[in-house]
């Protein structure tokens, strides 16, 4: 079960979250206006996304901080843009601030890759219903892909997203409100990244497992493919997360995931 705000989702098959970034560097996943926004949304709606996640800053490796005005600028039209659409409306963001207003103009999640570290922010979400994705990121976007280094990898991202866990816990979260997400090149090698997929089941005794790989460098390091050249790639790789357990696919392409997730569930041995 997860408590996503105006919806109640029960898990019984994955879901699908769509990307939609407001963003400069955002074409093929939103736009740079928040009317080729809302279209991309309602276009990822229509092809069969449960959730749409709106971002309006950047967490690529290297990626530079933006102002909480211009973030707001950048998100709330959008939101109130897609309100309506029928899909749950999740807000990427780490920022208390962000938080309130998008809950204020009725976002049903919060999707936050510092999992509500920063100061404020289990405050500004703990009295909602909203949905919360707890992500784990080892460093800042700015710099976290220089020289990821981890003893254990899958012992050291499991224990640190126990942790966000119980804290949202002791906050007055309910753990149906709670998903966690490994954190796929949030300050980790491809090895890392590798150890941490293979161990989706053992993750998903915390709580819910997002998986992002859509699209990521990660799959371009294993194909030798470029951004544009990843769609089978990100398909082959959501389907094996669904059989490891994962609850939540966010990707790029909604149609194709959900057209493969529908053959996986006729022609597959679930």
């Amino acid at each position: 079960m997860f408590r996503c705000g105006r919806t109640l989702f029960t898990l019984d098959r994955p879901l699908v979250m769509g990307i939609v970034n407001v963003t400069p560097d955002s074409f093929s996943d939103g736009g740079r206006s928040p009317r080729q926004a809302i279209e991309h949304g309602l276009s990822l709606r229509a092809a069969g996304a449960d959730i749409l996640d709106i971002g309006g800053e950047s967490t690529r490796p290297g990626a530079a901080a933006v102002a909480v005005q211009e973030e707001l600028d950048r998100v709330l039209p959008v939101l109130e843009g897609l309100r309506d659409c029928g899909a749950a409306l999740s807000v990427d963001t780490m920022k208390p601030e962000v938080m309130r207003a998008a809950l204020a103009a009725g976002a049903d999640m919060i999707n936050d890759v510092r999992a509500l570290q920063t100061l404020g922010a289990l405050e500004a979400v703990a009295n909602s219903d909203c949905g919360l994705c707890l992500m784990h990121m080892r460093g800042e976007p700015r710099e976290m892909q220089r020289d990821p280094q981890y003893l254990d990898v899958v012992a050291e991202v499991k224990q640190s997203l126990q942790a966000r866990v119980e804290a949202a816990l002791q906050a007055g979260v309910s753990r149906e409100r709670l998903l966690i997400d490994p954190g796929f090149g949030f300050g980790k090698t491809l090895e890392h990244n590798i150890a941490l997929f293979k161990a989706i089941p053992e993750l998903a005794e915390i709580a819910p497992v997002l998986v992002g790989v859509s699209r990521k460098s990660m799959l371009g390091l294993i194909t030798g493919r470029l951004i544009d050249g990843r769609l089978a790639a990100s398909i082959a790789a959501a389907l094996l997360a669904v059989g490891r357990g994962a609850a939540i696919l966010r990707v790029h392409d909604v149609g194709d995931t959900v057209d493969a997730l529908k053959i996986m569930n006729v022609l597959g041995d679930q």
